[in-house]
């Protein structure tokens, strides 16, 4: 069997897609020939990378969606259906890492926020597309989780326990799915440099952080993502369902 890394032909939505790792892998999938749906809460923002990612010369669609309504999520999933015929991959991105408090002071509301974007959310999303590819009997499933699963952040405590329950999530929906040749992996990225962070690592703490804390002393760039994406999008990650797959400079290490 000849393995490829060319997506032409190959459909993917994408949430999250309108900025950080979500842009990144988006335009890495549209590099390697891939159509794909975009979807995000800001259509500016969404329309920005739509533009650069059809340089690449593949059609692009948008679809602004905010992934704490289940109404929302369900709409995303019949534009890209209506408007590509198909999707063949999706990249479970969006999320959020909520409030930032020690444990004993969080509230309900805290932990309602962060689950139902970082783990309903994805779990609604792969949901919605895997039926459709159930009928295609081909699909692949990409949830993006956190180094935060398998390694504690303090005062962070529902982003990681949410993102450990996509690890979980991941596995379980790999089982029940491959009767259907639907792959479902995991990638957990570690630090990323966004510019949502950007302020705090080029701080005096950040920059102490990253040298204590990374092994490869340095964050990574969002691009570095796009490869791992375009493999597990591809023909190439053929046998490969249930991994989890850890991008974090070494940072689990230590």
């Amino acid at each position: 069997m000849a393995l490829t890394i060319d997506l032409r032909g190959t459909v993917a939505l994408v949430t999250g897609a309108s900025r950080g790792l979500g842009r990144a892998m988006a335009l890495a999938l549209a590099e390697a020939g891939a159509e794909l749906a975009l979807a995000g809460r800001s259509a500016e923002d969404l329309d920005r990378v739509a533009a650069e990612a059809a340089r690449h010369g593949g059609r692009v669609a948008t679809f602004r969606a905010d992934l704490r309504e289940a109404s929302e999520i369900e709409s995303m999933v019949d534009g890209a259906l209506a408007t590509f015929g198909r999707v063949d991959v999706l990249v479970n991105n969006a999320g959020i890492s909520g409030a930032d408090k020690p444990f004993l002071e969080l509230e309900p509301g805290d932990w309602d926020a962060v689950l139902g974007v970082d783990l309903r959310g994805p779990a609604l999303c792969a949901q919605a597309a895997a039926r459709a590819m159930v009928e295609k009997k081909r699909g692949r499933i990409i949830n993006v989780a956190s180094m935060g699963a398998v390694r504690p952040i303090a005062r962070l405590a529902p982003y990681c326990a949410s993102k450990a329950g996509l690890v979980q999530l991941t596995r379980v929906m790999a089982l029940e799915l491959a009767r259907y040749q639907i792959q479902v992996n995991a990638l957990c990225p570690g630090y990323f440099l966004t510019p949502m962070n950007e302020a705090f690592f080029t701080s005096p703490r950040g920059r102490e952080l990253v040298e204590q804390d990374i092994p490869l002393r340095r964050l990574g760039d969002p691009a570095e993502l796009g490869p791992i994406v375009v493999y597990l999008a591809s023909e190439a990650s053929s046998f490969m369902t249930g991994a989890v797959i850890l991008i974090d400079g070494g940072q689990t290490l230590t």
